[in-house]
């Protein structure tokens, strides 16, 4: 069975991974767990060798740890008033580490995508693009985040990969909608450092701007969709502008703290660098229709979906736990879904809605 490294790629001989096994009581990264809070998924598809003590709450767990420094419930709640981009107006991060990949993008299938660069904050940065369809045609399309840390691109935009763990997010390609997989600052062999949810923000920002100017894209009919910690970045995203017809995210937490300081770039501590990344803190000033979801069967971060539900009172937002699925097999069956109904939402506005029935028999249950 082929390994990947943890920007997605394969390799001959990676020793410090192993492949993720649902079956075994294994700790998974993108999880955080209840005694000890770990990291969330290291790299798509695998796990990250992380040391005895984060193995050993191989028990029961729960999908958010908390931290002493996530907003406090009563000052940390989150303000429909407020909005995620007037707050980080003139903030400076402060990274405790810089961290960048420095590994080149691996080329894609020609007939699948085409590597472009798009101009972000942080400099010019690389991207997967569906090719023209040279039909004359305005069609819809979808920016896609890849969970991990890495920030990075890779093969798993294409290759195939069994159905309970199917990251690809090709439901969207072959339904015919236009796909862009942006990597961000830091990742690949891009300029900048990984931030942690916050620089990467306007890195997605100026994605979508860059998908949006496309001839061949319906600049009204742009989505934007993520899994893990992809799924993270994009409720941030969704709280930053009206820019997209619908936001699906798959398995986010509502504080990333949990994700653990291993993981984190920035000071845990600091109470300011905590809240401008933390999505609970936002959910509220969620601008555009938004799907949230995660599995409700094994382990996954379904304490996170509720805690969102409960601190939003924004009607544009939606939480969906799904019966018989996981934290990985949510995604083949649902994102095909997603894709059905993308296609046919050509209203004035978008027409998409999920009901309890049709997302619990996505797996027969």
């Amino acid at each position: 069975m082929r390994r990947r490294h943890r920007n997605g790629r394969r390799t001959v001989s990676a020793p410090e991974w192993t492949i993720v096994r649902e079956m075994n009581n294994e700790s998974v990264p993108g999880i955080p767990q209840k005694v000890h809070p770990g990291p969330i998924m290291r790299r798509l598809f695998l796990l990250l060798f992380v040391p005895p003590l984060f193995l050993g709450g191989c028990g029961p767990q729960q999908a958010q740890p908390q931290a002493s420094s996530a907003p406090a419930p009563g000052d940390g709640t989150p303000d429909k008033k407020r909005s995620l981009l007037e707050e980080r107006r003139g903030f400076q991060t402060k990274l405790i580490r810089k961290q960048a990949e420095n590994e080149p993008v691996p080329d894609p299938p020609p007939q699948l995508f085409r590597t472009v660069h798009y101009e972000s904050p942080a400099g010019r940065l690389a991207a997967y693009l569906s090719p023209s369809p040279s039909d004359g045609k305005k069609h819809p399309a979808i920016i896609w985040v890849f969970g991990g840390f890495a920030n990075s691109i890779g093969e798993t935009a294409w290759e195939p990969a069994p159905a309970k763990n199917d990251q690809s997010a090709s439901a969207f390609r072959k339904a015919g909608i236009m796909m862009m997989y942006p990597s961000l600052r830091g990742g690949n062999d891009n300029p900048g450092f990984k931030e942690g949810f916050f620089g990467e923000v306007d890195d997605l920002l100026a994605a979508t701007e860059y998908l949006a100017r496309q001839d061949f894209v319906d600049p009204q009919r742009v989505y934007l969709g993520g899994h893990s910690t992809g799924g993270t970045l994009v409720l941030l995203v969704a709280a930053c502008t009206d820019r997209f017809r619908g936001v699906f995210s798959f398995g986010p937490v509502s504080d990333v703290a949990g994700y653990g300081s291993e993981n984190i770039p920035f000071d845990l501590s600091d109470r300011r660098e905590l809240e401008l990344r933390s999505p609970e803190r936002w959910i509220n000033s969620v601008q555009s229709p938004t799907f949230v979801f995660e599995g409700a069967g094994g382990r996954g971060n379904l304490d996170s979906l509720k805690e969102l539900s409960r601190a939003s009172r924004n009607p544009l937002t939606h939480f969906h736990p799904v019966k018989g699925a996981d934290h990985f097999s949510i995604l083949a069956p649902l994102t095909k879904v997603i894709a059905a109904k993308v296609v046919r939402d050509e209203g004035p506005t978008t027409n998409i809605a999920f009901t309890e029935k049709e997302l619990n028999d996505l797996l027969g249950r």
